[in-house]
C-alpha cells in the first residue's frame, strides 16, 4: 500500500498546452494579450484557457486586430482537472491551431488623395 501511494505521489501526470498560430504568407509578427511573442509560424507554452487579444502585422499587409478563444478540453474542467494533472501518471497535450490569412495592403494613389483633400477644403472653407 506504501509503494502504491509513493507510485502515485511522485508519478504523477500533467498537461502541456501549446497554442501555434500561423499566416499566409509566414512572417507576421504576433503580439498574443498585448505581448509580442514572435514571428510566424511560431508554437508558444499557455496556462490559462480563455479569451486570447491576437495582432498580426507585417510590411505591405494589412495588421489583423481580432481575438481566439482557448477552450478547455474535457480533462480540464473542474474536478476532473485535478485527475488528469495529479493522479494520471502521463502528460496531456493540449494543442491549439490559430491560422490567418492577411490581406495585401492596396496602394493608395497620392495625387487622387491630394486632388480629394483639396476638395474638402473647398468644401469646408465654403461652409464656414
Amino acid at each position: 500500500m506504501i509503494i502504491l501511494s509513493a507510485v502515485l505521489l511522485f508519478n504523477t501526470g500533467c498537461v502541456e498546452r501549446f497554442i501555434k498560430v500561423t499566416s499566409r504568407p509566414p512572417g507576421a509578427v504576433v503580439w498574443l494579450n498585448d505581448q509580442e511573442i514572435g514571428t510566424t509560424p511560431i508554437t508558444v507554452p499557455f496556462t490559462w484557457y480563455g479569451e486570447y487579444s491576437v495582432t498580426l502585422r507585417k510590411n505591405g499587409y494589412e495588421p489583423i486586430n481580432t481575438s481566439r478563444k482557448a477552450e478547455a478540453p474535457l480533462y480540464q474542467w473542474p474536478a476532473l482537472d485535478f485527475v488528469s494533472e495529479c493522479l494520471v501518471p502521463f502528460t496531456f497535450k493540449d494543442n491549439h491551431e490559430w491560422d490567418f490569412e492577411l490581406t495585401a495592403r492596396q496602394e493608395v494613389d497620392q495625387n487622387k488623395l491630394i486632388i480629394r483633400a483639396e476638395r474638402m477644403k473647398i468644401q469646408a472653407e465654403s461652409t464656414k
